[in-house]
């Protein structure tokens, strides 16, 4: 199930970005998102044969005025590859083109070519390189046109 993050999450979460990312968000910018009127934080989670839900992915992404910018989007490690992201993504683009999103854009590490190749198989496309992004390393600059076409 995908669902809106709420602060009961957050440990969950933290644990995943923590394992995921070399510059992991802190704590504080996480939950600021929960209160940011622009900001969109997704978890996908898993049912168990008890009856109770582990997370297992998020994303969190902005919507302003017809444009979507990805911020985050991490799975637990020991499903990676299991294509909890892709979904999470695809819920994503689901969501973003309902709402009139036109652009989607998003920033990836260069060493990251598992997720450039899968936004890749989304559509998006590399547009520049920005240098020393994340500070120890550039990142690619990507985007996806929806095509929709937002009323005047």
């Amino acid at each position: 199930m995908i669902r809106l993050m709420t602060e009961g999450d957050l440990d969950a979460v933290m644990e995943i970005e923590n394992a995921s990312f070399p510059q992991p968000w802190s704590r504080e910018l996480m939950a600021r998102e929960l209160s940011n009127p622009i900001s969109y934080p997704f978890v996908k989670t898993k049912s168990l044969k008890d009856g109770s839900e582990v997370l297992v992915g998020y994303l969190i992404f902005w919507l302003v005025y017809g444009e979507a910018h990805i911020l985050n989007i991490a799975v637990r490690s020991d499903l990676q590859g299991s294509g909890i992201g892709s979904r999470l993504l695809s819920f994503a683009l689901d969501f973003m083109s309902k709402r009139g999103v036109d652009l989607i854009s998003l920033e990836v590490r260069k060493s990251n070519t598992t997720a450039i190749s899968i936004y890749n198989r989304f559509g998006f496309e590399e547009v520049y390189v920005r240098k020393l992004y994340y500070g120890d390393e550039d990142a690619v600059v990507m985007s996806l046109n929806l095509g929709v076409k937002l009323e005047e």
